[in-house]
């Protein structure tokens, strides 16, 4: 992220998770005020702890945390005293999970976010940058992924995005609220946590050929998915929440790499990146039935982000292996060095 020439006060929601620690972190590098919600059910506190280990006391001093659920509308409304921007990144991610406690699911992304939505506009915050997912094109088959068509979501953790865009839209024509929704395509980097029923698949198997366990493979390998460094993320959140020079008010974003690969592929990737890590690894694929819910292949166009923010060249999946996978191996010694 370019360096910001201005402090600004900025509200995170999910600041303890893996992208919000990230951002977190980002922002309070380049001298802005923040303030975290997180009710820690997903997120870590030793997220929010590394994100602060390297910063100098001034900026440490930026930063305020708050353990609370964004559940609870006083304490959005109230969070959001003062702030000019808002990074709405809270939610129960995955769509296994979604499956298998759809109220849950909903409860956190829909009732949660509209908490945020009122926050916002009783406050009056310049913008609100909200995630939203690439689950939202759900049964549609056209590639690559474009803004402005989508399908029938297959999933309730879909549902729950795509609701977020509605309301989010409701929230821009009726009260005049700047909001911005990105559509996240596979984020993976550091603190993403690679345990779990619901870990994503890159820090997943990484620890799985760390420690030589077979990877399973759900359906035949040809699923192919769109995967984006944590670096993107950054750079578009914080980049569509500034920009002043170009219709920024109730847009979707695609926010991916906009290159396709396929998770055979992607275990290639992975034990050659291990490699050159010095790690050699015997894990073998197996093949398993495809899951519930999932899409058979997602590629993002990036067309529309590029021409609204700085991003002309995003990190590709392979650098970010290379800038990332050291940073699992150090993690996964860490853990099993105590």
């Amino acid at each position: 992220m370019n360096k910001l020439t201005q402090q600004y006060r900025w509200l995170v929601t999910g600041c303890a998770g893996f992208i919000g620690s990230n951002l977190v972190e980002s922002l309070l590098e380049n001298n802005q005020m923040v303030i975290g919600i997180d009710n820690l059910s997903t997120g870590f506190k030793t997220n929010l702890d590394d994100a602060l280990s390297k910063l100098s006391d001034v900026r440490k001093r930026n930063f305020k945390f708050i353990n609370g659920d964004i559940l609870d509308r006083e304490l959005c409304i109230k969070s959001a005293v003062n702030i000019d921007f808002v990074l709405h990144q809270a939610a129960l991610g995955s769509v296994p999970r979604s499956i298998e406690n759809p109220v849950a699911t909903h409860e956190a992304n829909v009732n949660g976010f509209l908490n945020i939505l009122e926050a916002s506009r009783l406050q009056g915050i310049k913008r609100l940058v909200y995630a939203s997912s690439s689950s939202v094109y759900g049964d549609i088959e056209d590639s690559p992924k474009k803004e402005e068509l989508i399908g029938k979501p297959l999933s309730p953790y879909a549902v729950s995005k795509l609701t977020n865009e509605l309301y989010a839209h409701v929230y821009a024509e009726t009260y005049g609220l700047q909001t911005v929704g990105l559509r996240y395509f596979n984020v993976f980097g550091k603190r993403q946590n690679p345990a779990g029923a619901y870990a994503a698949v890159i820090p997943k198997w990484i620890y799985g050929m760390i420690e030589d366990n077979d990877i399973i493979v759900n359906g035949d390998g040809h699923t192919s998915r769109d995967f984006c460094v944590i670096d993107n993320v950054i750079k578009a959140n914080v980049a569509t929440a500034l920009r002043t020079d170009y219709d920024m008010e109730n847009k979707v974003f695609n926010v991916a790499c906009s290159q396709s690969t396929s998770l055979n592929d992607l275990y290639d990737l992975i034990k050659v990146s291990l490699t050159k890590n010095q790690i050699k690894t015997r894990s073998a694929r197996i093949y398993e039935g495809f899951r519930k819910g999932d899409v058979r292949h997602s590629l993002a166009s990036i067309d529309k982000l590029r021409s609204s923010i700085p991003y002309e060249q995003p990190m590709s999946l392979v650098e970010g292996l290379d800038k990332y996978l050291p940073w699992y191996v150090d993690n996964w010694r860490q853990k099993n060095e105590k």
